[in-house]
């Protein structure tokens, strides 16, 4: 799924006033955080994941596997928080035309 900016712009200003629902723990992405992230999406659409780490690279790799494993869309990264969207057949958030 490809996200026009404008659809970008609305989710990010959604996610702004959301706390992060995934928080990775010292063993990092593991089958455990990708099946509550999974979940979270369900429900959701719109999460955060907070990802710890002080490596940038190891961050990044973290993330892009997140998002490739979820079959989400990377939305934004602020520091160590990564915001995803991903519809799901609920479809919760109701996104502006491209």
């Amino acid at each position: 799924m490809n996200l026009s900016t404008k659809q970008k712009q609305y989710l990010k200003g959604l996610a702004h006033a959301l706390k992060p629902v995934i928080q990775l723990g010292n063993n990092g992405l593991t089958e455990g955080v990708l099946a509550e992230t999974e979940i979270a999406l369900n429900h959701h659409e719109l999460i955060k994941v907070k990802v710890p780490s002080d490596d940038r690279e190891e961050k990044q790799l973290i993330m892009d596997a997140i998002v490739r494993e979820t079959n989400s869309v990377k939305v934004q990264v602020v520091g160590h928080t990564l915001v995803i969207y991903r519809q799901s057949e609920d479809k919760v958030i109701s996104l502006p035309s491209k």
